[in-house]
């Protein structure tokens, strides 16, 4: 992964993680909550899939516009939480999971605090498609990206590369203060 021991390579990993992960998230709360100077607003859309509906009926091109931004716009965190975590070691499953379950809790919390901003409206399909896009990124970067540290990191072992964890050596009795007594 990097120069030096195993732990900072570690340390560098997860802190460009959560360096990657704020700059995401500021990049997007500007993006979806600053107010909009427009003269009418939508109503808010609680019917699920009643908004891809109406995306799909404007046609090809702008149904994928429409659909793939809210695909991409939260789709970075797919990657950007395992790294952050920095877990190399861990099932998959329970990596989807958690990265799934914190995206789809990310794009809730986005939704409803468009509530109080003046030309954001609620929209459940964005929350939908969001959740997609997180999981879809997962499932296509992070396993593979995990699958190729794990071997990088069992050649250096191989190699010698990586300094193996040393067996802990007693420093020795504990020392006393031979005026000190003993608490009752």
């Amino acid at each position: 992964m990097g120069q030096g021991s195993d732990g900072q390579a570690v340390i560098r990993f997860r802190a460009a993680g959560v360096f990657l992960l704020l700059a995401h998230l500021l990049l997007v709360g500007w993006l979806t909550l600053r107010p909009l100077d427009v003269p009418w607003v939508t109503a808010a859309n609680l019917q699920p899939l009643a908004g891809i509906r109406a995306d799909l009926s404007l046609g090809p091109a702008e149904a994928a516009h429409r659909i793939g931004k809210e695909l991409l716009l939260l789709a970075p965190l797919g990657v950007l939480l395992p790294m952050a975590g920095g877990r190399l070691f861990v099932s998959p499953w329970a990596s989807l999971a958690r990265t799934v379950a914190a995206g789809s809790l990310i794009s809730l919390t986005i939704e409803l605090a468009q509530t109080g901003v003046p030309g954001q409206v609620v929209d459940v399909d964005s929350l939908l498609l969001n959740t997609v896009g997180v999981t879809l990124a997962h499932l296509l970067v992070v396993p593979a990206f995990r699958k190729r540290l794990r071997r990088r990191k069992q050649e250096q072992l191989v190699r010698g590369a990586v300094p193996r964890p040393r067996k802990e050596t007693s420093q020795g009795s504990t020392p006393t203060i031979s005026r000190v007594g003993i608490a009752p």
